[in-house]
């Protein structure tokens, strides 16, 4: 189970349109599961130990920018659009970052479908393409991840906020959201996982791909036919999916080896994974449901650990750095250091005025540091001044002065400037006026001028 397996008609359609696509085919696939587990929440339910609830799969795209996040989600669109119908239209919604506007929308959606003739209608698509924008506001309402719990549990949801108090039984909300590792380690701390919060949102890393050759291919239409029959089936009545014979030993395995995960795991990272097995029969539930089955046999149930079991590869590579590394402390330099650097500042020697208020320690205690000498200076007025300095060892070298280097071995040459300055031109004689030229030139030519 290293790699995962693409099972049922969503599996298929996958393969047959990620080669013309420059994105990671498991980030097609994990969005749109997500699409169809929305469509199917209301009527379809999954039941193990004589537990129903909705078989809901949240997920988030994690990778950095042009990883393909964005081609993922609209290839998915363009897988699930001809099976779904209009629902990915009506039913999808973003940039709900309060519980209240959670329990708004839904209630708005319940009133509006109320007298159709399909009935009250509680599904939801949210797709947070900026997830991080939305991280960045929800932390101003307290109540948001609690509604978010609930929506994931299939409870009731409530909003007490208005006048008029509005409530949304059994909601149907799947959520799906794109984020860069660096904001996953920012905003989605280990905290709000240990509440619950988001711990139910499986995180996949997207892998490069090779470059296409060709940039003007267009994705072929995926055979969206038993797709479409099985959301017809699935929305047409009430099912309840539940194992089969040949699953419960290979479930047995997948609830020991979630257990063992997460006590082998760093507390900061086993609160992503402590939900493994709970999210494999959800998936598995939904991949039956492409089937129109209502038993979740053994190779279902394998293609949907698989799928699992990456996402939590994936949650503890993403949160290994804060799992792993702690922050480091910065240190706090010693009474003896400051000292030293106060009085190496000062030139070898500081007054007490120089010295006590910026070291943040009495007289008593500098003169109790080994490597101090303390003196006094009678040669102004008034009363003598205490003058502290390092004392030098037998080495030659104060106590409290830093260790030395190779730079105070090999000190550095001074270079004067005037090394790299150009060399000043030499005068030059002033020029000679021309009236003078003129003059010189007429007595050397006239030797008649050298008789008078």
């Amino acid at each position: 189970m290293s790699t995962i397996t693409l099972y049922g008609p969503i599996g298929r359609a996958v393969e047959k349109v990620s080669p013309y696509v420059e994105c990671d085919p498991v980030g097609i696939y994990v969005a749109a599961l997500s699409m169809w587990s929305a469509a199917i929440g209301q009527t379809v339910k999954v039941s193990s130990r004589g537990n129903a609830r909705p078989a809901l799969v949240w997920s988030a795209l994690v990778g950095g920018t042009g990883k393909g996040k964005g081609t993922a989600l609209r290839t998915a669109q363009h897988i699930m659009k001809p099976a779904l119908g209009r629902f990915l239209e009506t039913h999808t919604t973003s940039g709900i970052t309060s519980g209240a506007s959670l329990v708004n929308y839904l209630a708005e959606q319940v009133e509006a479908t109320e007298e159709t003739e399909a009935g009250r209608d509680v599904r939801a698509l949210i797709l947070e393409e900026e997830w991080s924008e939305v991280l960045r506001r929800v932390r101003r309402d307290a109540s948001f991840t609690g509604k978010l719990r609930s929506a994931w549990d299939g409870a009731s949801i409530r909003n007490t906020t208005k006048a008029e108090s509005q409530s949304v039984d059994v909601p149907a909300v799947v959520f799906h959201a794109h984020i860069t590792p660096s904001d996953w380690a920012k905003y989605v701390g280990a905290t709000e996982a240990a509440g619950g919060s988001f711990n139910r949102i499986m995180p996949f890393s997207l892998s490069s791909v090779p470059m296409l050759d060709d940039d003007g291919a267009t994705l072929p239409d995926a055979d969206g036919w038993d797709l479409a029959q099985a959301y017809y089936w699935a929305a047409g009545d009430r099912h309840v999916i539940s194992l089969g014979e040949d699953a419960r030993r290979l479930w047995k395995t997948i609830r020991r080896y979630a257990r063992i995960i997460s006590e082998n795991l760093p507390e900061a990272q086993a609160v992503y994974v402590e939900r493994t097995a709970e999210q494999t029969i959800r998936v598995a539930a939904c991949l039956a449901a492409s089937e129109r089955c209502d038993v979740i046999d053994r190779a279902c149930l394998s293609a949907a650990f698989s799928l699992v079991r990456y996402s939590v590869r994936c949650a503890v590579a993403i949160t290994s750095g804060a799992a792993g590394t702690a922050k480091p402390v910065r240190r706090v330099p010693t009474l003896a250091e400051k000292v030293r650097a106060r009085i190496e500042m000062n030139g070898g020697k500081a007054r007490s005025s120089e010295l006590l208020p910026y070291v943040g320690a009495s007289a008593d205690e500098v003169k109790a540091l080994p490597g101090v000498r303390v003196a006094l200076d009678r040669s102004g007025l008034g009363r003598p001044a205490t003058v502290y300095t390092l004392a030098e060892d037998e080495a030659g070298h104060a106590p409290l002065s830093r260790p030395r280097t190779q730079r105070d071995e090999c000190p550095a040459t001074i270079v004067r400037m005037d090394t790299y300055r150009p060399a000043k031109p030499a005068p030059q004689a002033p020029p000679v006026p021309a009236h003078a030229l003129r003059r010189e030139s007429v007595t050397t030519g006239n030797p008649f001028l050298a008789l008078l």
